[in-house]
């Protein structure tokens, strides 16, 4: 494409530095931030600059961060006999909740970009290799450190169901917000933020803090009970939060609230402790509840129970993935928060009906098919308000 006259004097990125953002040229040039962004974004498109040269605000554009790691999953072929050897199948693939989000994302059509860390070995390069291949952009990935690229391994029964799961997350342990200066600019003009909870504390801190200065919209998986307990003290109303997608057990940890369904804790105490993340400025709380569906409670609004979608399971690995990923592409594309929670329980239903952890044919037409598809309602009792 031609360039304007215009076009052709404007600075060109420092190559010594770290590429310049809107605010530095605009606080350059005397001009306005907008006036800047709209330039770069009109040079970006006729490749005169590089986009990672100068980062335009991207509305639609996603950035997260948090785990990537090979998973290794092994089925057993009978019920499974425990402290004795059971005949199985095995299965590695790239994994980690926060690159099968960006996966999920990318594969619905959102422009993504995953930052994380990965070892310097062959494990590594081809998470990298096969993540771009998806489509995700992989330019702030962390290569080498310590650690070598995180393993999650993963012991499924017969029917799929996951009976035990073991995270080696070293790589990610470390990274720092040292490693995120360089992306800071990505982040602040990101779309929206989608954070998992393998991020350690100090991490997802300085993360939050970036979205609160610069008003971009985050959300939340936070991974395991035990790492919801620890970054419990992160939410407070002066930090808020868009959404956080807990199942019960995190939501339980996130409150200091025993809410194990074995426990026989009714509804009731679910609602309490949603409060409770309302009152610490989290927004948007969605519940996972297995095969009851979840709850979708929005600050000052009606809590929405929502049903499961039938679905033959397969294997369960990566369902909350493919339900966060549905729900930031359905948000992002225009759809109300519960509207974008049923896609998000589609995409999951669709995934468990396959072995692959991010369905690979996943696409917006194969979600909107499987929503209007009759539907049978789970067991989901509405909870009494309370």
């Amino acid at each position: 494409m031609t360039l304007t006259r215009g076009e052709r004097g404007f600075p060109a990125p420092p190559r010594r530095n770290p590429p310049a953002g809107a605010q530095s040229l605009a606080g350059a040039l005397g001009a306005t931030r907008a006036a800047v962004r709209a330039h770069l974004s009109r040079l970006v498109t006729k490749r005169a600059v590089p986009g990672r040269g100068h980062i335009p605000r991207q509305e639609d554009a996603v950035v997260v961060i948090g785990g990537a790691n090979v998973d290794i999953k092994v089925r057993s072929l009978a019920p499974v006999a425990l402290r004795t050897s059971n005949p199985g199948r095995s299965h590695t693939s790239p994994g980690g909740v926060a690159r099968n989000v960006a996966e999920n994302l990318a594969r619905l059509g959102t422009p993504t970009h995953l930052i994380a860390a990965v070892g310097q070995d062959a494990a590594g390069e081809r998470l990298l290799t096969e993540t771009r291949a998806a489509g995700v952009r992989v330019d702030h990935v962390r290569r080498g450190g310590p650690h070598p690229t995180g393993t999650y391994t993963a012991v499924l029964d017969a029917d799929g169901d996951l009976l035990v799961a073991v995270a080696d997350m070293a790589a990610t342990d470390a990274l720092s917000p040292e490693h995120l200066r360089p992306a800071r600019e990505l982040i602040g003009h990101a779309g929206m933020l989608v954070l998992d909870g393998n991020l350690s504390p100090r991490m997802l801190s300085y993360v939050l803090d970036i979205a609160a200065t610069t008003g971009v919209q985050t959300l939340i998986d936070p991974v395991s009970a035990p790492k919801a307990a620890l970054l419990a003290p992160l939410f407070t109303a002066g930090r808020p939060v868009f959404a956080l997608t807990p199942n019960a057990a995190e939501l339980g940890a996130l409150t200091g609230r025993d809410l194990d369904p074995a426990a026989g804790r009714d509804d009731r105490e679910l609602i309490r402790a949603v409060a409770v993340l309302h009152e610490r400025g989290v927004r948007h709380v969605w519940v996972r509840l297995g095969a009851r569906g979840s709850l979708l409670s929005t600050e000052g609004e009606d809590r929405v129970p929502l049903d499961a979608p039938p679905a033959d399971v397969h294997d369960a690995t990566g369902a909350g993935d493919a339900m966060l990923g549905a729900f930031a592409h359905a948000l992002l594309t225009g759809a109300d928060p519960v509207g974008a929670a049923r896609y998000g329980h589609a995409a999951a239903a669709l995934t468990v009906a396959t072995s692959a952890t991010v369905r690979p044919d996943l696409t917006p037409r194969l979600i909107e098919d499987a929503l209007n598809a009759p539907q049978r309602r789970s067991p989901w009792q509405r909870p009494t308000p309370g």
